[in-house]
């Protein structure tokens, strides 16, 4: 075969779309449902933003709940997984396990358009359940085990104070999700301005000093550890 051939070329373009076409159409729904939200999102629209037709949709995904649970696969798990490698590979204290996480969880998923669907799911989980629990479920739960797990490790050395774990892992948790609550709300508004650095070296600041063992000679403050963490984790 003469691959030269000007029909075997267009060929190779049309086969190689058609691969990428879930991706391209995964990418437009992540738009539209952080831009819209997901009772808005139609389908036609995600279709069109990916430049294909609404029955090439169908042919990946059965309907729009289906859509929305293979963004949360495709774009969101994988940061999860991420985080539960690094928890295997990790050395060294219990704070700076803390600390890794929620940096990691900032540069990959708190400062991208990711965190959009945090907000999605506050506003809209009432009006639709089942996409709720699936959320829930997937990701929620295993986010939560994460930072519990790094939680209960710290207790165990005797490195953080025995708390419940799953009470802890709430507050841990909660000031994390008003800064991508605030991000996608107030702060496109021009309202006061939460600046993400600062917001979070005073946030693990005050969670260290409560968590944490009296250590002799151990300096209290957190910030240039934090920063420090910041840019590693920027530049990966």
């Amino acid at each position: 075969m003469n691959m030269d051939c000007p029909i075997n070329k267009i060929k190779g373009r049309w086969e190689r779309r058609k691969e990428a076409r879930p991706q391209e159409l995964l990418a437009a729904a992540l738009d539209l449902f952080v831009e819209r939200g997901y009772a808005a999102t139609r389908l036609d629209d995600v279709a069109a933003k990916a430049g294909v037709s609404k029955g090439t949709l169908y042919l990946y995904f059965t309907n729009k709940e289906d859509l929305f649970k293979a963004v949360i696969r495709e774009h969101l798990l994988p940061v999860l997984a991420e985080a539960e490698q690094a928890m295997v590979h990790f050395e060294g204290h219990s704070r700076d396990l803390l600390r890794d996480l929620m940096m990691r969880w900032w540069n990959h998923m708190g400062e991208t358009q990711l965190s959009g669907i945090t907000k999605l799911m506050l506003a809209e989980s009432g009006n639709f359940p089942e996409v709720a629990q699936f959320y829930h479920d997937e990701f929620i739960m295993r986010g939560n085990a994460i930072i519990q797990r790094a939680l209960e490790l710290g207790m165990a050395r005797g490195e953080l104070r025995r708390l419940d774990p799953e009470q802890v892992t709430m507050v841990v948790v909660a000031p994390m999700i008003k800064l991508m609550l605030w991000k996608h709300s107030f702060a496109t508004c021009q309202v006061q301005q939460v600046p993400p650095v600062e917001f979070l070296n005073t946030y693990i600041d005050i969670l260290f000093n409560g968590l944490l063992m009296p250590e002799k000679g151990v300096e209290k403050s957190t910030e240039k550890s934090v920063e420090k963490s910041l840019e590693k984790q920027a530049g990966t």
